[in-house]
């Protein structure tokens, strides 16, 4: 599990599905090493076990003052007062422009976004972070080329808002990372394991 100096500031991505004890025990452990946030992903789970998943996780979050994002779910957001919501892009596609306002307003909205159209995009629709990926071989992407540090170097000289690198990362990776542009990055895998 990374340690609490990085070059970077780290956003753990959760999988519970990674995890071989206990999915909270482990994000306790997470949480006491402060990374700049945790962005509770779980999209296998329904909305109602979703919100029940998120409230145990907002309260350690909260013990230990570290930020939790909201994936998709916007009214879990809301009832846990959490400000930053991630949603996929289809989705922020999909919507109303005039709702898609009103909720680039009401939070600090990110996405993920895996080509420069897709992070233009994302900032016209009022992202405020982009998660730029993958740009290193991952195990969560069997089979699937990395993008590479040329991607992630594009995808920062594109747009003016935060991009995030996702993919692969690892600490010995975070100066390359941030020498291409970076702001921060996100892991899965090393925040996961034990």
């Amino acid at each position: 599990m990374p340690g609490d100096s990085h070059a970077l500031p780290l956003l753990c991505v959760t999988n519970r599905s990674l995890c071989a004890g206990d999915f909270l025990a482990q994000l306790q452990r997470v949480v006491s090493l402060r990374p700049a946030g945790i962005l509770l992903r779980e999209k296998d789970l329904d909305a109602a076990a979703y919100a029940q998943l998120a409230r145990e996780v907002a309260a350690l979050c909260a013990a230990a003052a570290v930020p939790m994002v909201v994936h998709t779910h916007i009214d879990v957001a809301r009832e846990l007062g959490c400000s930053h919501v991630h949603m996929t892009l289809p989705t922020l596609e999909a919507m109303p422009a005039e709702t898609r306002e009103a909720v680039s307003r009401e939070f600090e909205l990110s996405t993920s976004c895996h080509s420069v159209d897709d992070a233009v995009r994302a900032a016209e629709f009022g992202c405020r972070r982009i998660i730029a990926g993958h740009v290193y071989e991952t195990d969560c992407k069997p089979g699937l080329e990395p993008r590479g540090l040329a991607f992630l170097r594009a995808v920062c000289a594109a747009v003016d808002i935060p991009v995030w690198a996702i993919g692969g990362i690892t600490c010995d990776r975070l100066p390359e990372v941030r020498s291409a542009g970076a702001a921060g990055a996100c892991m899965m895998s090393a925040f996961m394991h034990a």
